[in-house]
């Protein structure tokens, strides 16, 4: 019994050692690497920067900005203009876009119910670095001062047309009429139509015997006649008439300028002169100024080596204007303003 029991230990013993080790057949392959995620696709090209541009904006109905290729695209204007710079005196021949043709296409907004209220509105030309000019909307006008401005964005060197240089362009505005260029406002980013600031209402018509000038000035005063015929007298010549009075720089000058802390301050002043009736005409002071537009517009107290008569004892007087909506008789006041002015 005993020998028995040892034959089947063993063969128990044999047939547990036949159960480990795995299986005769080989250890299965590794699975395969992933695929190695696909290349992000490339960054799209950056998105060619805008063309330059001028903005047309401020109280227009249809504000617009125009490129170089905007501006060719309308008719051109090409002028010859001469004027002296800190570099001394300058002629160049530029190609450009009439500005009052920008300007009128824009539909410049007027109220309706004062009369010439056109000539009561301003233009500010901004330059890149901030530099101003003002333009009365009276003197660009066809209608009365005609000036032939233009945004330039060419200019002939060579005999050819070519863009503004870098340091004109690549757009200019242009003062054909002006002895300084203190008005041809380089790198023009923006052209803006305003209204005017002034204050002053009418006092219902009739003939006014004084008037006030105010506003910008150091000391605001009043001018009777007297006053007038105390200061330097001019004379000027319109149509078959011969008024006599003050220039209105001289006047201006007179109660003082507070000239705001910009370069070439007075291109960013204007005036306005106010009737009894409430008429109104504004003058930028860049075009009177001797040193740039040197207009001589007055304040007459005579026509014709006698008094004014029906148009009171004194009268704003713009000589060389196709039309005179710009004259105010009657003068009640001149206010003074700076663009921009706090």
């Amino acid at each position: 019994m005993p020998r028995r029991l040892e034959r089947m230990s063993m063969l128990a013993a044999l047939l547990v050692a036949g159960c480990g080790g795995g299986s005769d057949t080989a250890a299965s392959a590794p699975a395969p690497a992933p695929a190695p995620a696909p290349a992000p696709a490339p960054a799209p090209a950056p998105a060619p920067a805008p063309a330059p541009s001028v903005q047309l904006t401020g109280a227009v109905d249809k504000p617009a900005a125009f490129t170089a290729a905007d501006l060719a695209a309308r008719p051109s204007l090409t002028q010859t203009v001469s004027y002296t710079s800190g570099s001394g005196s300058q002629t160049r021949t530029y190609t450009g876009a009439g500005l009052w043709s920008l300007l009128s296409d824009a539909g410049i907004r007027t109220d309706a119910a004062r009369k010439n209220d056109l000539i009561g509105r301003y233009l500010v030309a901004t330059g890149s670095d901030g530099y101003k000019a003002v333009f009365s909307l009276g003197e660009l006008s066809p209608d009365f001062g005609n000036r032939q401005n233009i945004v330039a964005y060419a200019s002939t060197q060579n005999g050819a047309s070519t863009p503004l240089p870098d340091a004109d362009g690549p757009f200019r505005v242009t003062a054909p009429t002006d002895i300084k260029g203190g008005r041809y406002v380089s790198n023009l980013v923006r052209l803006e139509v305003r209204a005017s600031a002034a204050s002053v209402s009418g006092t219902g018509g009739g003939v006014a015997t004084s008037f006030r000038v105010s506003g910008q000035v150091a000391a605001p005063a009043s001018f009777d006649i007297a006053a007038l015929k105390g200061l330097p007298a001019v004379s000027a010549t319109v149509g078959s008439n011969t008024y006599t009075g003050v220039s209105l720089w001289t006047l201006l000058n007179t109660v003082g300028l507070k000239l705001p802390a910009v370069k070439n301050p007075t291109l960013s002043m204007y005036a306005v002169a106010t009737g009894s009736d409430g008429y109104r005409a504004l003058v930028s002071l860049g075009e009177i100024d001797p040193g740039f537009g040197n207009d001589g517009a007055l304040v007459a107290y005579a026509v014709n080596g006698a008094p004014l008569g029906a148009n009171g004892d004194a009268r704003l007087v713009v000589p060389g204007e196709v039309k005179q909506g710009r004259a105010v008789s009657n003068l009640i006041a001149i206010e003074v303003m700076a663009t921009d002015a706090p």
